[in-house]
């Protein structure tokens, strides 16, 4: 909190002056440099009774249907509380209805922009719990699909927080490349979203043909897109202060209230599920974990932008090296038999029909399975008591567990900033109100 800054409204014309001559390329662009001119509500100053307000649950920047409680001091921001569970779809006890097989839809539909890594959290539980090894090929397939969608939902995230921020063209640009993300994942599963792509012990099908040739040309071509983001939003002179030296929070705190993904490695804490969990093929291949400095908005942007980076890597890893093989276990009591041997085997047909109607039994036993989604850690949680149904089905969401740190973020500073705390912090509420 700077005392001396200009009171908003007012004109510092040494430091517009200043940031012309960074942005022309007159200087380069240092964080302390636009750090000293980023204006804090001045707490002493503001007087007033509190006045609170409702923002959402149907607001567009609450990025679903969340509601704040948010008490207002003037335009700062004195106390604030979420308010969830107005799209509560009981998705976790409907799993627990269900066989094993049957669940894996529900699960995907939780963080609608992360389904691939909720199937996985899930799965992954499942087979542990099977103590089975899903085949090499059916490990890269998964992870090729996983960070094809991260970076699906960073840009979603990229774009519509851009827009909170006055920037409509970023949220044009950033769905051009997801529509094409999507279009690959049409290509390979036979749908855009909800693919059900993923089963216990391996993938429902092989990629086609000509599907490696797309995703060669998409991680050729994403590149260059992410420098066209930065070069747009690192010279904005009004997303730069929307963002340097807002919402900072220490990185202590982040650790006690449990937070993790982009939100915590942008406050220095190199925290990633991929490198210090061993799971799928991520020991085989070669990525960065982008940590930030500061931990303001500025951070977790750059983090997320340079993530996408870092996966676009892991894609072209994943299709260069991709192991032959099957691409699921080849336990007709487990997964499902090729759909050419229904017409010619009986035994195949009946494999398929007990599948199908009652599923597959499970031994005693629980787990808990963690992953690293775009937002952090997702973890499933699976009792097992030997029948055909889970016991108990427990997802912990990183998006209902960040969500803590809004209040860290937003206290004391102008309700504008709020707007730009909560688009960073990148919520899912199908995730939340699970």
């Amino acid at each position: 909190m700077s005392a001396a800054a200009p009171p908003r409204g007012g004109v510092d014309r040494d430091a517009v002056a200043r940031t012309k001559a960074q942005i022309l390329g007159l200087a380069p662009i240092e964080r302390s440099s636009l750090d000293a001119d980023v204006t804090k509500p001045d707490v002493e100053s503001v007087e007033g009774e509190l006045f609170t307000v409702n923002m959402g649950p149907h607001h567009p920047a609450t990025h679903g249907v969340l509601r704040l409680l948010v008490s207002l001091e003037g335009e700062v921001v004195r106390d604030l509380k979420p308010i969830m569970g107005y799209v509560h779809t009981g998705i976790e006890k409907s799993c627990e209805t269900k066989s094993y097989w049957k669940a894996i839809p529900f699960v995907e539909r939780m963080d609608y922009l992360a389904y691939f890594f909720n199937m996985q959290a899930y799965c992954g539980a499942v087979e542990r719990l099977l103590e089975i090894e899903i085949p090499e090929r059916a490990a890269y397939l998964r992870v090729m699909h996983m960070e094809l969608n991260r970076i699906h939902s960073h840009l979603v995230w990229l774009g519509t927080t851009a827009l909170d921020l006055g920037a409509m063209s970023m949220f044009w640009y950033c769905f051009r490349e997801r529509d094409r993300i999507l279009d690959l994942f049409e290509m390979s599963t036979g749908q855009r979203m909800h693919t059900r792509y993923f089963q216990v012990g391996g993938v429902i099908e092989d990629i086609p043909q000509g599907f490696e040739q797309q995703v060669i040309a998409f991680c050729d071509e994403m590149p260059e897109r992410i420098d066209q983001y930065m070069a747009l939003l690192d010279q904005n002179e009004i997303f730069l202060a929307r963002t340097k030296g807002v919402g900072i929070v220490p990185k202590q705190h982040l650790l006690d209230l449990g937070v993790t993904g982009p939100l915590l490695r942008a406050a220095g804490e190199p925290w990633d599920l991929r490198k210090t969990h061993d799971y799928l093929c991520y020991h085989d291949l070669e990525f960065g974990i982008p940590v930030g400095t500061v931990g303001d908005n500025y951070d977790r942007y750059r983090v997320r932008l340079v993530e996408m980076r870092e996966s676009v890597k892991l894609v072209r890893q994943c299709v260069e090296g991709l192991p032959e093989g099957r691409f699921i276990i080849d336990d007709r009591k487990i997964a499902l038999p090729p759909r050419d041997e229904l017409g010619t085997s009986m035994e195949a047909l009946i494999h398929h029909f007990k599948l199908v109607t009652e599923g597959f039994r499970v031994p005693p036993g629980e787990v808990y399975n963690p992953i690293e989604s775009p937002r952090g850690e997702l973890g499933c949680f699976v009792v097992a008591d030997g029948s055909a149904k889970p016991a108990r089905v427990h997802f912990r969401e990183p998006s209902f567990i960040n969500l803590q740190a809004l209040l860290d973020m937003c206290k004391d500073e102008y309700v504008a900033d709020l707007i730009a705390n909560l688009a960073m912090l990148d919520p899912i509420l199908g995730g939340i109100d699970r």
